[in-house]
């Protein structure tokens, strides 16, 4: 698996100048951008000459025009992916805004061509659709032409669905733009040492693990007191974001605000109902880990910034390449190609980790199509915590590694197998870091780490669905004033949290404007899928132990099929599972909560 990496302590600097050098005033970027505004008026204009019916002769004119609006997409891809890590490592960059802006104008003009295609696809004959699918490249997109197809029909007509999305360029998706810039411009003072200074939100959120809950509380309350600042104006950006939605849905006779997310996620309604049927179930054995972990807190009641309060204890710290080399041990001690792989993108400078101001907030992954690349994007803390961020955005990259040579429109998976791979590594490294623990103290933090995660699927996840659809469901009527959202905020933690929160000081009421989740234009109700992704890693995961290095080659399968099937068929190939009965999600629950008895047992013997 190669060499180790050579122990220092500052994390790294990604390398993005290997991409296009030069940053936003990249020569070699804009010619990139140039080729694709190009390659974008050529389609169109070949478009305006291909025959409106399929025969024999037409067949192959537009299966060379699909493939050509694919290669556009690739191309596009990047010139995202690219601009994204300009923004998220500084987000003063505004020549790298200002990118950002052209290629949401370019993308919405791909999208134009996209509906072309669907209102062409739809007037034709099943017979000669399926010739079509049936030709050399076309047959490797096949599951996303028939699902372009079908999702067509759902759909308002041609011309209707044309103007939304060029409407959506500067009204949409400028909503998130300024919302991002918002969130990113917000800086809060700390004081550290005896010293003032001032750090982003970014930073600040590391302060919510801190051990010293007046430090979380403080986090806390400075994060809620500088986003009330900027509150009215969230406020109008959310309820302009989802009036836009609810109007397009009306003229698509969608009576479902969650109809986009099901499609975008490849899955079923019953499914998702099933799982939360499951979730809903889990008070009970939550309480007990959240009244122990009180207990050894030595508090009384439990607010929103305790839900990271770390308890026992790692002596050690871990130094970035400490980190990356537990990472690639024991992947790679279930799989060599995860190892192998791991390793090749710590060594080329793939992951973007300096703690420093002016970084954007969060954690992410992004492939680099073209050049089979990924990038992983966080701020790197010496702690577990940062080992396990690490773990799980390598994750993320490993799945882009395994669709590295698929085509691209087949590599376009759900949202709710996003984070398989993520979370399969997570809890990977959680295993081993257990098994490998020296006192009591690590073996009470490691579990608690896992268990903070249960709670934040089953209860802070279920919250923002629960607020999503309360909202979806007001904003229909008018306006939502933020006195209102909150109102729902803490109305949806109240029902989601199983009392575990304080009824005085524990809820989160402007969590609506700090989640940054529910201004994602691209993916609406971004919230389940996090949920589902953890249920069903923890199902992969299960194998994995269950059956060994022998289901590695199965796991890579999975995520191989990822892009080519739905959510429903890809558990059913490769697990056997069928995701809309209860059966799975029962057994998923009770897996990820059988920690709970070990959790309460080792607090019981400090």
């Amino acid at each position: 698996m190669g060499p180790k990496s050579e122990s220092h302590d500052k994390a790294p600097r990604w390398d993005i100048e290997s991409i296009f050098p030069g940053g936003a005033k990249s020569k070699e970027f804009t010619d990139f951008r140039k080729n694709i505004i190009e390659g974008i008026e050529a389609a169109d204009k070949t478009l305006n000459g291909l025959p409106r019916v399929l025969d024999e002769h037409a067949r192959q004119q537009w299966a060379e025009w699909i493939l050509q609006l694919q290669k556009l997409a690739e191309h596009l891809h990047l010139a995202a992916a690219f601009v994204g890590c300009l923004t998220s490592q500084n987000v003063d960059d505004m020549e790298a805004l200002k990118i950002d802006s052209q290629i949401n104008e370019l993308s919405s003009k791909l999208h134009i061509l996209s509906a072309s295609l669907e209102s062409f696809a739809i007037k034709q004959s099943d017979e000669e659709w399926e010739k079509l699918l049936g030709l050399d490249g076309i047959s490797d997109i096949r599951f996303f032409l028939d699902e372009l197809r079908t999702v067509a029909r759902m759909k308002m007509p041609e011309e209707k669905e044309k103007l939304a999305l060029e409407l959506a360029v500067n009204g949409y998706h400028a909503w998130n733009m300024i919302y991002d810039k918002m969130a990113g411009d917000l800086r809060i003072e700390v004081e550290e040492d005896g010293k003032k200074k001032t750090i982003s939100l970014g930073q600040n959120a590391n302060r919510m693990a801190d051990p010293d809950r007046a430090v979380r509380r403080d986090a806390f309350e400075k994060m809620e007191s500088a986003w009330e600042t900027r509150a009215d104006y969230a406020a109008l950006i959310l309820n302009s974001l989802a009036g836009f939605r609810l109007s397009i849905y009306k003229n698509r006779s969608w009576d479902s605000f969650l109809q986009e997310a099901l499609l975008n996620c490849r899955m079923q309604r019953e499914t998702v109902e099933a799982m939360w049927q499951a979730v809903s179930e889990s008070g009970p054995k939550l309480r007990e880990y959240v009244d122990a972990k009180k207990k050894i807190l030595g508090i009384d009641k439990f607010c929103w910034y305790d839900q990271q309060a770390p308890v026992g204890k790692i002596e050690k710290s871990f130094t970035f390449a400490e980190a990356g080399d537990f990472v690639v041990e024991h992947l790679g001690s279930f799989s060599q190609d995860m190892g192998e792989y791991t390793r090749m993108a710590l060594n080329n400078r793939w992951v973007e980790a300096e703690d420093r101001p002016g970084k954007r907030g969060g954690a992410w992954c992004t492939q680099i199509p073209i050049r089979k690349e990924s990038r992983v994007f966080m701020t790197f803390s010496s702690n577990y915590s940062g080992l396990e961020t690490l773990a799980h955005e390598l994750g993320h990259a490993y799945h882009g590694f395994v669709l590295k040579d698929v085509a691209a429109f087949a590599r376009h998976y759900p949202m709710t197998l996003a984070e398989t791979a993520s979370i399969f590594n997570e809890l990977r490294v959680a295993d081993a870091a257990f098994e490998t623990a020296a006192s009591h103290n690590e073996k009470i933090m490691l579990l608690d780490q896992q268990l903070q995660g249960v709670l934040t699927f089953f209860t802070n996840i279920r919250a923002r669905f629960l607020f999503d659809s309360w909202f979806h469901q007001e904003r229909r009527k008018g306006m939502v004033t933020k006195e209102r959202l909150s109102e729902l905020m803490i109305k949806a933690q109240k029902d989601a949290f199983f009392g575990i929160l304080d009824e005085k000081d524990g809820f989160h009421p402007l969590f609506w404007c700090t989640k940054l989740h529910f201004y994602l234009t691209g993916v609406p109700f971004y919230n389940f899928p996090y949920t589902f992704g953890f249920l069903f890693a923890n199902g992969v995961y299960d194998r994995a132990v269950k059956e060994g290095k022998s289901f590695a080659k199965n796991y890579r399968a999975l995520l191989a099929d990822s892009g080519k099937m739905t959510t429903e068929q890809v558990a059913q190939k490769h697990l056997g599972l069928n995701l809309t009965k209860m059966d799975f999600w029962n057994d998923a629950v009770e897996r990820v909560l059988s920690n709970v008895d070990r959790f309460v047992k080792l607090c019981g013997e400090k």
